[in-house]
C-alpha cells in the first residue's frame, strides 16, 4: 500500500525522451486532389513538429510521392515554406520509384538523394524501411 501511495503522491513528471520518426510520403501530386495535398502537408507538418521538439526525424518520398520533389522545392508552391523548414531532414527519394514515376531527373536536379539501400530484385534499389524500424524509428505513411 505504501508503494501505491508513493506513486500517487509523486508529482515528478517523467522526462520526455527523444523519439525517432520516419515520415514516408506516398501521395501522388498528379491526383490533383485535396487529399493528396493534405497528405504531403500533414507529412511535412508532422516532420516539423518532431524537429521543433528536438526529435530524430527523417522524411522519405516513395512511390508516386517521389513526384512531390519538383513541386515542394518550387518557391511558388503553397507548401514550399513549410518544406524549407524541414528540408534538412529529408533523406531523399526512392531510386526505383522516382525512375518508375518519371520523377528521377527533377528530384536529382532539386538535390534529392536517390535512396537504394534495399536491393530488392529487379529494382535499382528502394529505401529500407526495415532498417529504419530496426533502428527504432516509428514509420508513418502519408
Amino acid at each position: 500500500m505504501e508503494a501505491i501511495r508513493r506513486r500517487v503522491t509523486n508529482t515528478e513528471q517523467p522526462k520526455e525522451t527523444e523519439m525517432k520518426a520516419a515520415i514516408v510520403v506516398m501521395s501522388d501530386p498528379q491526383a490533383n486532389s485535396d487529399e493528396a495535398l493534405g497528405r504531403v502537408f500533414n507529412a511535412l507538418g508532422v516532420a516539423y513538429d518532431f524537429k521543433q521538439n528536438g526529435d530524430d526525424v527523417t522524411v522519405i518520398f516513395l512511390g508516386a510521392g517521389t513526384r512531390w520533389a519538383a513541386q515542394v522545392t518550387n518557391a511558388d508552391h503553397p507548401l514550399h515554406q513549410l518544406y524549407k523548414t524541414v528540408e534538412d531532414k529529408v533523406a531523399g527519394v526512392s531510386a526505383t520509384c522516382s525512375d518508375f514515376f518519371g520523377a528521377a531527373g527533377e528530384a536529382q536536379q532539386a538535390g534529392f538523394a536517390m535512396l537504394k539501400d534495399n536491393d530488392a530484385p529487379g529494382t535499382a534499389g528502394l529505401p529500407s524501411l526495415r532498417a529504419l524500424a530496426a533502428d527504432g524509428y516509428q514509420v508513418m505513411i502519408f
